[in-house]
């Protein structure tokens, strides 16, 4: 009689376990099915904010509140991938790519690693994720072609690709990043036979992806670019001849990256720096897809204190049952 107590209550031990664990299923923390926000709070001065509770947030599904499963303001281990523009125009930033390279690479942390690409005739970008940046640094050219195109989109898209060359199929948890600078519009197709890539594209796969881009746009140092026509149009067309794509920014803002415009005499190095910085120190905040229905859903992320303004990506793809 004792032993069949002993194994009775055993029995219902197990059943009362394993009915919690079912009964724990919806509620994610940061698993595969979660939907993870990363934010960026700043206040009225542009400073970052980063004492926040989670009390303080609210996120919205499709207008929705939902409830937050996961908050962290830990600094989070990155995967980045910086991009910079060696096109024609970029000729006498040549030093300037070195030493803000340089700049991005001192401030990774413990668990961040990255990987460093070009874009002009050819897309090069370094061979493995790192922390050395010596190895990284390789990749920068000697000379900039006076010639060379900005293929920028297709440039994204490839380091988007990059992301998966050595994780496979497998997702990890380490937030992915890409960073671009560039002093251009995006050129098109620039040959035969090569991938074409949009601006629209991009935000689709990023989004889908879950990576978060940011910009950095900056005057072309190099040759100027002809006079435009006479007319509002023309003169239109000079004030802008030499901005970056204005597209970039727009991507920065759908994946809740930031976008930084570097005028003649301000500081490239302190532009990737502040960028390093914010990465570090944002917030993730995550919540259970109220849908899984594999499609596009908005999402909002709101802070109850007055004066503070968050950023984060304006959408995700939903995981689908």
């Amino acid at each position: 009689m004792t032993r069949f107590l002993k194994y009775a209550t055993l029995a219902v031990c197990l059943l009362g376990v394993i009915d919690l664990a079912a009964w724990q299923q919806p509620i994610f923390r940061g698993g595969s099915d979660a939907v993870r926000v990363f934010v960026t709070v700043t206040d009225r001065d542009g400073r970052l904010v980063t004492t926040l509770a989670q009390s303080d947030f609210e996120v919205r599904d499709e207008g929705k509140p939902q409830p937050i499963t996961l908050f962290d303001n830990s600094p989070q281990p990155i995967r980045l991938i910086a991009m910079l523009d060696v096109s024609s125009s970029m000729e006498g930033n040549l030093p300037l790519l070195h030493g803000a390279a340089e700049e991005l690479f001192a401030r990774l942390r413990q668990g961040d690693v990255a990987r460093l690409g070009t874009f002009g005739h050819d897309i090069v970008i370094s061979p493995s994720f790192t922390r050395n940046p010596n190895e990284l640094l390789r990749v920068l050219p000697r000379a900039i072609s006076a010639d060379a195109p900005t293929p920028l989109w297709r440039a994204v898209d490839e380091a988007l690709d990059a992301f998966g060359e050595e994780k496979g199929a497998e997702k990890t948890e380490e937030r992915e990043v890409i960073l671009v600078l560039s002093d251009g519009k995006d050129s098109g197709p620039t040959g035969f036979g090569r991938r074409v890539a949009s601006q629209a594209e991009v935000i689709d796969r990023a989004r889908r992806d879950d990576v978060m881009i940011y910009g950095v746009g900056m005057r072309s140092r190099g040759p100027r670019p002809r006079m435009p026509g006479i007319g509002p149009g023309g003169l239109q067309a000079a004030l802008v001849a030499d901005l970056a794509d204005p597209g970039l920014a727009l991507v920065a803002q759908e994946t809740g990256g930031g976008y930084l415009e570097i005028r003649f005499g301000q500081d490239l190095g302190s532009a990737f720096a502040s960028v390093a910085d914010e990465l570090h120190s944002q917030y993730l905040l995550g919540f259970a897809p109220p849908k899984r229905d594999g499609k596009v859903h908005e999402v909002d992320v709101r802070v109850a204190q007055k004066g503070l303004k968050p950023r984060a990506r304006k959408s995700y793809v939903a995981p689908k049952s």
